[in-house]
């Protein structure tokens, strides 16, 4: 059982996908590009989430964030949350929110 499981959030995160969730990988693009991805999802750096608050807005869906480790999930987050978007979950690694869509 992973921690996110364990603390009740997996549930959370396989909810928001099923809902239509958006998922952002705040990776940097080399990562994304060259390390593996979720399927369908996109990448915005997170040192770039705070220049594309609008444009995340208006996906208008739930969003779930994934990282290299998990670490870099809750800056994203956090930025989010400050500028209004709250439907947003921290998905943890790339690697386990793959796991919940495949």
């Amino acid at each position: 059982m992973g921690l996110l499981t364990f603390l009740g959030l997996g549930n959370k995160i396989t909810e928001a996908i099923n809902r239509g969730a958006v998922i952002i990988d705040v990776r940097p693009a080399y990562a994304f590009d060259q390390h593996g991805r979720v399927p369908g999802s996109i990448n915005i750096p997170v040192d770039r989430i705070a220049i594309n608050i609008e444009r995340i807005k208006s996906m208008k869906k739930p969003i779930v964030i994934c990282c290299a480790y998990g670490t870099d999930c809750a800056n994203a987050i956090r930025m989010l949350r400050e500028n209004g978007i709250k439907d947003v979950y921290n998905g943890g690694s790339w690697e386990s929110v793959y796991r919940k869509v495949r």
